[in-house]
């Protein structure tokens, strides 16, 4: 211990360390998907933190702490981004500098059973208002949420229905907690089980009381992946395929056909020939084909991302226009100040259009769905919006082709889910390069994921569910708690230091006057 002691007194060697430290908890996602790794992921960071010699280099050792863990989370950016890459990165990660701090203010030293107690609250709670702070899609998303690493954990998704993907992430952060205690504060051993029995009681008690999805009925949904289509004229290339693999679903009995991102890169109106090919597809297959339009619109300035349906006498209305956009990848923040990203890597020549408002679309057959468009699916909002207005199937279509051979294409399809286990509505997840997956309404996985190698279509016999998820019904309920524990402990520290100032204070009584005679002299006492 001293020989560690020892080498962390270099400040950069500490810097070196949190960075590490905090890259770790990303071995529990997609590719690796160690899902129980992340329940001890962060008590190296952890002790790293408790060890600061000051507080403000806690902050630091946050800050670099978290420059690791978005560093590593958004690694397959650097091909594309390149330097810009460790700007964000080193942007986002000053998020947790407070963090630091907080954990060295509740466990530095030896802590008493009180203050550890206190710590499994609050430190949880810390850890999930950053997260809220940086699901703001201006910041880049909710990629990487903590609680995501649970995608493919049986009780966790059950837990994802009462409280969605941030109360599995304060349930992650508060086992860490008291695993960092068992192993560094012997003293408060029994304050750290109690947590931990506490944990295992609130996921038994959700696994007992929460509401299952009762299964009513199945329709059968195709997935079209096209697969990776390269060079010129990709476009036409990449629509002659699509083409194809869906034709061969004829006679299959799908009720929808589903295609990813950009799987048309033409606007509909503009070319009617597209138009008429799709809907002979929706005649010969018997299904409407929702398909998503990268184009510059006919009837509106711009380029738009766009769900749109597709049935057998043409386009039938039915239209999402992409809502929240990727940074960078669709659009620069700020251009006037960020534009030079442009110059150092693939970023977004020209802006996209937003959308204004999330569409419920009936897909015929008596199917209502609700599309999200590429990392939308990471936002648990919009799919509890998209439930909570009388969505039965949650679609999000995708392309993940620029990243083919990193992790991003397995962790956007895990998001899929999540969602499903927190609405009680089942999932498709259709991409152009792969992943694409399909998850039932209790978020489990339904027949096989298409991988990035696969070129093909397939049909996946969905199941429908009724009811209505505390999630659904309540909301980020979570996230409430959590600035209330804050917001509690917050007032206890203002009280607390008062008390301190008051008790500290020399004795302000004043001392006595002596008395005083008519002319305003001071009275001498007698001799």
């Amino acid at each position: 211990m001293k020989t560690i002691n020892r080498w962390l007194a270099s400040p950069w060697r500490r810097s070196i360390a949190a960075v590490l430290a905090g890259a770790l908890p990303v071995l529990a996602f997609p590719e690796p998907s160690w899902w129980w790794f992340a329940y001890v992921a962060l008590v190296p960071w952890l002790a790293l933190l408790r060890s600061a010699p000051t507080g403000r280099r806690a902050l630091y050792d946050g800050w670099w702490g978290g420059f690791g863990f978005m560093l590593a989370m958004h690694h397959w950016l650097l091909p594309n981004l390149h330097v810009f890459t460790f700007v964000i990165a080193a942007l986002l990660g000053a998020l947790w500098a407070p963090w630091g701090w907080l954990v060295r203010r509740f466990l530095a030293a030896r802590p008493s059973p009180g203050r550890v107690t206190a710590a499994l609250a609050v430190l949880p709670s810390g850890w999930l208002l950053i997260e809220l702070v940086r699901s703001w899609q201006g910041l880049g998303g909710p990629w990487g949420v903590l609680g995501s690493s649970q995608w493919e954990v049986e009780p966790a998704l059950r837990l994802a229905s009462v409280g969605g993907v941030w109360l599995i992430s304060f349930l992650v952060v508060a086992v860490n907690v008291a695993v960092a205690v068992l192993v560094a504060v012997r003293s408060c051993r029994v304050a750290a089980v109690a947590g931990l029995v506490a944990a295992a009681v609130a996921v038994s008690a959700a696994w007992v009381w929460s509401p299952r999805p009762d299964v009513e009925d199945r329709v059968r949904i195709a997935v079209v992946q096209p697969g990776v289509i390269q060079g010129a004229g990709k476009a036409d290339r990449r629509f002659d395929r699509e083409e194809q693999l869906t034709r061969e679903l004829t006679g299959q009995g799908a009720d929808l056909v589903v295609w990813g991102e950009s799987s048309v890169g033409y606007d509909l109106d503009d070319r009617p020939d597209f138009a008429r090919r799709l809907a002979t597809l929706s005649r010969e297959t018997g299904a409407n084909i929702l398909v998503n339009v990268d184009a510059r619109r006919s009837d509106k300035p711009g380029i738009y991302k766009s769900s749109i349906l597709v049935g057998p006498d043409g386009p039938t209305g039915a239209r999402y226009d992409k809502m929240r956009l990727v940074p960078f990848g669709e659009y620069i923040p700020a251009r006037s100040l960020l534009g030079w990203a442009t110059s150092v890597g693939e970023a977004a020549a020209e802006d996209r259009r937003r959308g204004t408002e999330q569409v419920v679309m009936d897909a015929g057959h008596g199917l209502r769905i609700g599309p999200m468009v590429c990392f939308e699916s990471a936002f648990s909002d919009m799919s509890r919006n998209l439930a909570d207005d009388g969505a039965q199937v949650l679609i999000a279509q995708s392309a993940t082709s620029t990243f083919q051979q990193s992790w991003a294409p397995e962790q956007h399809a895990s998001l899929a889910a999540l969602r499903a286990a927190e609405t009680g509505r089942p999932m498709v997840h259709a991409t152009l390069t792969g992943v694409s997956a399909v998850y039932g309404p209790s978020g489990q996985r339904v027949g096989s994921w298409l991988g990035t190698d696969a070129s093909t279509s397939a049909v996946y016999e969905v199941p429908l569910a009724d009811g209505v998820t505390p999630y659904v019904r309540f909301g980020e309920w979570p996230v409430y708690a959590a600035l209330l524990i804050m917001a509690a402990w917050c007032t206890t520290e203002g009280v607390r230091a008062r008390r301190l100032r008051l008790r500290r204070r020399p004795d302000a009584e004043p001392r006595e006057q002596p008395a005083r005679t008519p002319d305003e002299s001071p009275a001498r006492g007698g001799h």
